[in-house]
């Protein structure tokens, strides 16, 4: 057996606290996923999912599972995440875990339930046996493999057969202390499972944020399934702290006629890896994905697309888009693929970059694998900067170089920008991405 570096991934392994007492079935995907991650050689740059993204800066932390249960917080600790006129069902977690005193739990609409991961184990083990896991498959990736051995935590969001929610659920995950014990710094590894059945109707916005300039690590992942003609908008926004590091697995899971909308917002963390992974397991569904990342000085922003269409008639768009500036780094690596019983499949994938100083770097890679031979798929990508007359005509109008660069580069990003609801959330997200343009350095 070939054993992680004792600095590195061993430490996320330690045991973590039993949710609800021992599951067999539990403890047997657990201890397969730490099988899978002692028995498989680390992946290198050699890896192609890898090839862009080194683990060594996140090896060299050792992190430690955080112990802290986060069920004492005051209002306060939330109070300056909050967005001023959004109203929602709010559902905080505190370093991975529910904490109802911050939320806003009162008064769920018929159709909708909402619980901690943990004490749904404890008390509905039998709902979790089966979709726990169940979109992630057989073999996840590396990340998604650490975060079920360390499975302690998490929500469970449960939609019913032809419910639909006029208030979004607004989900914050918050990183509000960051020791791990032993002078380590501290990763949290929660588990969303979200379900919405047949019919049912919901929008979903995920904020990831963190406090101050500590060292921790988030590694979630999340598990979406949406049952026949069930229609679902997710809106994620990170922003974790300027020294975190966050992993993403995002697993979705399509139904008979179902619709996903995602749109990804990354504007945070030194390290960041997101993975998208989009199955169509029922005809006529449809997935759009869009995304805005931004990373400066010190930041690297990856993300990872994987849409398998394996079922005819489907369809799915994928836009991502990019701000890079100081000696910021990101990585656009999509993959289409077409199995050959997926005739009429209509699949785009574009990603447009804007690289604002000469140090920044940006590496993307789209790709189509196509089997069939009725479809309608295409891909593109674009790496420029901003034409020197559109900031000359704003500069003798007398806007300052930092005000017109953030107008450019607003007018850029405005087409991801303008697909996010409701209005308090666009201009909450408008409002940051605009504060750090004009943070950025001129060159």
């Amino acid at each position: 057996m070939k054993a992680v570096p004792d600095s590195g991934f061993a430490s996320w392994l330690a045991p973590p606290a039993a949710p609800a007492g021992r599951l067999d079935w539990l403890e047997t995907q657990r201890a397969k996923a730490r099988a899978q991650v002692l028995e498989q050689d680390l992946p290198t740059t050699k890896a192609e999912a890898w090839r862009y993204t080194s683990l060594t800066r996140l090896l060299a932390q050792g992190f430690n599972p955080l112990v802290e249960t986060g069920t004492a917080w005051p209002p306060e600790t939330i109070a300056e995440w909050l967005i001023p006129g959004l109203e929602s069902h709010r559902v905080v977690l505190v370093n991975g875990r529910l904490a109802p005193d911050l939320s806003n739990l009162q008064d769920l609409p018929a159709g909708l339930r909402i619980a901690g991961l943990a004490q749904v184990l404890r008390s509905e083990p039998n709902l979790l046996q089966e979709r726990l896991n169940g979109v992630v498959g057989e073999i996840p990736s590396l990340l998604t493999a650490l975060n079920t051995a360390g499975l302690d935590d998490g929500l469970v969001i449960v939609v019913d057969q032809g419910a639909r929610l006029e208030r979004p659920i607004e989900l914050i995950h918050l990183s509000a202390c960051a020791d791990g014990g032993a002078d380590r710094a501290g990763v949290v590894q929660p588990r969303y499972v979200v379900a919405l059945e047949a019919g049912a109707q919901a929008n979903l916005i995920e904020r990831t944020v963190g406090t101050g300039d500590a060292i921790y690590c988030t590694n979630s992942v999340l598990e979406l399934s949406l049952g026949a003609d069930a229609v679902l908008k997710h809106q994620r926004i990170q922003t974790e702290g300027v020294n975190a590091f966050h992993g993403t697995g995002l697993y979705v899971d399509l139904g008979t006629g179902s619709r996903y909308q995602g749109i990804n917002v990354g504007l945070g963390a030194s390290w960041s890896r997101t993975d998208l992974h989009i199955r169509f397991s029922g005809e006529e569904a449809e997935c759009d994905l869009q995304g805005l990342y931004l990373a400066g000085d010190g930041q690297l922003i990856d993300y990872h697309l994987d849409v398998d269409h394996r079922l005819p008639h489907c369809t799915s768009r994928e836009h991502f888009k990019g701000i890079l500036y100081g000696k910021g780094r990101a990585v656009f690596d999509g993959r289409v693929q077409v199995a050959k019983e997926a005739q009429k499949t209509d699949a785009a994938m574009t990603n447009r970059n804007l690289i604002l100083c000469e140090g920044a770097e940006v590496d993307t890679k789209p790709q189509l694998e196509i089997n069939a031979d009725d479809v309608k798929c295409s891909h593109g990508t674009t790496v420029g900067q901003i034409e020197p007359e559109q900031l000359f005509y704003l500069r003798s109008r007398g806007i300052s170089l930092p005000v017109a660069r953030r107008m450019l580069c607003l007018g850029f990003a405005g087409e991801v920008l303008a697909a996010l609801e409701p209005e308090a959330l666009r201009d909450q997200v408008a409002e940051e991405v605009g504060r750090l343009l004009e943070q950025a350095p001129l060159d």
